[in-house]
Parts: C-alpha cells; sequence; structure tokens
C-alpha cells in the first residue's frame, strides 16, 4: 500500500475522473469512475467503483466493485433508451438533454463517516448511509441506512446494530472522525487494542 498524503488524493492507473474533490489521504482504486463526487478525508475505494453524484464522508471503506448513485432512465417515457438524453451522440442536429442530466446530479447518494460498503453493493441515488454503518457484500441499497446499522440483501433489509443503540449515540456524540491528524496518531494504540465501549469511556 503506498503511504498516502494529504496533500493529493492517490488515484491509481486507469482511473476516469471528473467534476470531483477529493479530501486528505484518500486513495481511489485502479480502474474506477468517480464523476460529481466528493469524497472526504482517509476515505477509500478499491478496484473498479463506480461514483457518481456522491458525498462521501470521512473514513469510508468502500470495497471492490461498489456502485454508489447509479443512474436510472426515464421509465415513464415512450424509450428507456440513451437516444433521449445522449441525443447528440446520435444526430448532428439534436442536443443533449441537458435538464435530465441537471436532474441526475442533483440525486445525491450520500456515505457517513466510518461506514463500510462491501464488495459489489450498490447505492441508489438520494441514499443516506449513516456513519458506522456497514453494507454487505451484493447488497442493493434503495432506502435511508440508519447510523451503525449493517444492512444486506437485495433489496437490502437490517440485519443487525454494529453498536447498542446507547453506544452508538455516544459514538456519534464522540465523532472522533472530526479529530485532526495528530490526534489520532495518539490514540492509534487505543483504537488497535479497546473495544468500542472501553473507547468511549477513556474518550468521552
Amino acid at each position: 500500500m503506498p503511504r498516502l498524503k494529504a496533500e493529493e488524493p492517490f488515484i491509481h492507473p486507469d482511473c476516469t475522473i471528473t467534476g470531483s474533490r477529493f479530501g486528505a489521504y484518500v486513495e481511489i482504486g485502479a480502474g474506477c469512475r468517480v464523476a460529481n463526487a466528493v469524497v472526504g478525508d482517509y476515505s477509500y475505494c478499491d478496484r473498479i467503483c463506480d461514483i457518481a453524484n456522491a458525498e462521501i464522508g470521512r473514513f469510508a471503506n468502500i470495497a471492490s466493485f461498489v456502485r454508489i448513485g447509479a443512474s436510472d432512465h426515464p421509465m415513464e417515457k415512450a424509450s428507456l433508451h440513451h437516444f433521449l438524453y445522449r441525443s447528440a451522440s446520435y444526430w448532428d442536429d439534436a442536443e443533449d438533454d441537458a435538464e435530465w442530466f441537471d436532474r441526475r446530479a442533483g440525486r445525491t447518494a450520500c456515505i457517513g463517516h466510518d461506514t463500510w460498503i462491501g464488495h459489489g453493493a450498490m447505492i441508489k441515488p438520494e441514499v443516506t448511509i449513516g456513519h458506522g454503518a456497514v453494507v454487505a457484500s451484493g447488497a442493493i441499497v434503495t432506502k435511508d441506512v440508519a447510523p451503525y446499522t449493517i444492512v444486506g440483501g437485495n433489496t437490502a433489509k437490517v440485519i443487525r446494530r454494529r453498536y447498542p443503540e446507547a453506544v452508538a449515540g455516544q459514538m456519534l456524540d464522540l465523532a472522533w472522525w472530526d479529530w485532526d491528524h495528530e490526534a489520532l496518531r495518539t490514540a492509534l494504540p487505543d483504537f488497535r487494542s479497546l473495544r468500542a465501549e472501553e473507547f468511549l469511556e477513556k474518550y468521552s
């Protein structure tokens, strides 16, 4: 793994990046497409991810082959096809449907801090994944996921809480993801060795 930097993201080969911003210590895996997205400090995605129209918090862990902000097609129209909105690709005298693309870009998916999105999962537009939540591999998430909740399946349903509700509430109050880089380094031994309840007892 490369040494990550605060000043610029580490972007592996063969990525397509458009209209996106990256925080400190961010890594984007090989072959990913990232479009119209904001990726927070310390977050990373593994290989071949497709992320569009998304706000991703800090410390997000995104496995390979994840799709966030998966686009849709105009099901209420006479056709589903690209020619309706990518019209300039088909006719010299037709323009693309700017209104369609503006609407799509505005349907933001939000991924919270300290989240884990498993291999091959899909997060649909306008879905919020709460802080500390886990999305199981292969899940298709069409509805918001509460903080510190584990979901899985197609369509995704709650499997269990990651922490008891009281612990989750305390962790949200602590908001360690807002700590600066040196504070994180100082607390690193405790992050490694303490269970969540012990960590909260020490730092709350």
